[in-house]
């Protein structure tokens, strides 16, 4: 073999290097995830654990649930990652239609389960599942296999912009008869960013837009306790034992927490008076016991998750994959500020979770699932 030939070999190296390390899985999608859920499940234990013990006798009951349902999605979340694209890809219109059927399903008074008057969830054995989480996977999966296949139309109302529009219109129609306008909130927000990016017309999202203004106003105006929950958002001390009593509880944890907070599990708002602090506002439970401090880390690990999410999309050249990075992306961070802004009282009271911190089974697989699929379009992005 001559010099030539052996100086060749040497130059083709480091590109395979290259090569390898841009299949590999992120890291940093994956230690951001599992430093949340870890985080999360100690949140957990710490708000529930006196509320779980006078309901059921056992102060790590709720904590154990999570712990089964954090397996289920880290499997969930191991097997995604490995998945090629093609995969992913031939999954988008079944996983859409079984968050359409589960939505149907949990609506009949037979099979759905009814909790506070709202019908959201379906029984499965022990365990119960939300169905309007599997319909954000499915819209965040069909809105990027649409725009990959037929993104060219999506200028054109009637053959481009329309058809996907409808589509999620009749999930977030099954969402607020539930009734869950949060869960609709963020599904529209998503899907409008989705289709903003992916090239429809400014003035076709307006038509929407206002289009649903008139619709929103009666469901909210028109109906009792999301009329008092919207005044009460104004101010919270003119019903301080009624609609304004859950935002006036997570000012005093928040308040009560200062800078570095009383201590983990030294907190005194979960003793019964900030309600459920283990679900929709564990970060203001979290923010008693860990503090200003403890709350910036969690925020900041939510926005890098994002910022992370936005960068994956931005570096694949794969319509498909770029869809549904920026859906995982838009679907965490548009959750994250929703829950954030309650708690701190900048929104009305809305019941959603905190992305992989709050109690729930199906939100926390659904991230993680979102989790999986950053890690596997990081792993099929080109060479750099």
């Amino acid at each position: 073999m001559g010099w030539g030939d052996q100086q060749s070999m040497t130059l083709r190296w480091p590109d395979v290097a290259v090569a390898e390390r841009s299949r590999r899985g992120d890291h940093t999608i994956l230690l951001v995830t599992l430093l949340l859920v870890a985080i999360g499940l100690g949140m957990i234990y710490s708000a529930s654990g006196v509320l779980a013990d006078k309901r059921f006798g056992a102060s790590s009951y709720f904590l154990k649930r999570q712990l089964l349902w954090c397996a289920v999605g880290l499997v969930a979340l191991l097997v995604v990652a490995r998945c090629d694209l093609a995969t992913l890809r031939r999954w988008a219109v079944p996983v859409l239609l079984l968050g359409l059927l589960s939505l149907v399903l949990v609506l009949l008074p037979s099979i759905g389960v009814a909790v506070k008057g709202a019908r959201r969830w379906l029984r499965i054995g022990a365990l119960t599942i939300q169905p309007s989480e599997v319909a954000k996977l499915g819209v965040v999966l069909y809105l990027a296999h649409y725009l990959a296949k037929k993104g060219e139309r999506i200028g054109d109302f009637w053959r481009g912009f329309a058809p996907p529009m409808v589509v999620v219109g009749l999930l977030i129609a099954l969402i607020v008869a539930e009734p869950d306008m949060g869960t609709a909130a963020v599904i529209g927000l998503v899907t409008l960013g989705v289709l903003f990016v992916g090239g429809a017309r400014l003035g076709h999202l307006l038509v929407i837009a206002v289009a649903a203004l008139p619709i929103v106003y009666l469901l909210v105006m028109r109906v009792d306790y999301r009329r008092q929950r919207l005044l009460s958002f104004w101010d919270p001390w003119s019903d301080p034992t009624g609609t304004g009593f859950q935002v006036i509880q997570s000012f005093l944890a928040l308040g009560s927490g200062g800078p570095f907070g009383v201590g983990l599990g030294e907190g005194r708002q979960k003793l019964f008076y900030l309600p459920e602090p283990h679900t929709d506002f564990v970060l203001a439970a979290l923010g008693e016991e860990l503090g200003f401090v403890g709350t910036a880390m969690v925020i900041l690990l939510l926005g890098a998750f994002v910022a992370k999410g936005f960068s994956i999309a931005l570096e694949t050249n794969e319509p498909f994959a770029r869809y549904v990075a920026l859906g995982v992306s838009l679907l965490i961070g548009v959750h994250s500020l929703i829950n954030v802004g309650v708690i701190t009282g900048l929104l009305p009271t809305k019941g959603l979770t905190l992305p992989f911190l709050s109690y729930g089974g199906s939100s926390l697989v659904v991230c993680m699932v979102g989790a999986g699929l950053l890690i596997a379009i990081h792993r099929h992005r080109p060479p750099i």
